[in-house]
């Protein structure tokens, strides 16, 4: 769904900004709540498996912001440096991957006259941003600028900026 199109500006963004200002009346966070479910189904229409692999990285990102998170707050500035480069590694690789693995075969059979085939990979909407965003949490965890909210009996980490 493109930003121009009537979908969007006539069902999806009328349909979202209407359920925020409703839902807003009974709360700021489950309003919050709103708004990144609705995010995930406008991601989700354009390609649906690729929410899959978007909720599997906040998944993994979140359980690695909690583990530096615990080890920030334990003093084990050893453990949450390695869960740290862990996190940066595993954010970059999935970036790297879905950015350059086409060029980097194409280049590799250019350069050694070679003659592999990957798969065309169609580039995830806004990756490098989702990406950059939950590096950046991770850093903040591992430098102790998150704190944890038991708010709807769940544990959560929520930059303190």
């Amino acid at each position: 769904m493109l930003f121009n199109a009537y979908e969007f500006l006539f069902l999806f963004l009328p349909l979202t900004l209407a359920g925020y200002f409703w839902i807003a009346r009974r709360g700021h966070e489950p309003a919050i709540v709103w708004l990144v479910l609705a995010s995930l189904f406008f991601y989700a229409w354009w390609r649906p498996v690729y929410l899959v692999l978007l909720l599997v990285s906040m998944l993994a990102n979140f359980g690695l912001g909690s583990l530096l998170g615990k080890a920030h707050r334990q003093g084990r500035q050893h453990a949450g440096k390695a869960w740290l480069i862990a996190g940066v590694v595993l954010n970059l690789a999935l970036l790297g991957y879905y950015k350059y693995a086409n060029f980097t075969v194409s280049s590799l059979n250019a350069l050694a006259g070679t003659d592999f085939h990957l798969d065309t990979i169609i580039l995830l909407l806004a990756i490098s941003f989702f990406t950059f965003q939950q590096i950046a949490y991770l850093v903040d965890a591992h430098q102790g600028q998150a704190r944890e909210s038991d708010q709807w009996g769940q544990t959560r980490l929520i930059p303190l900026n």
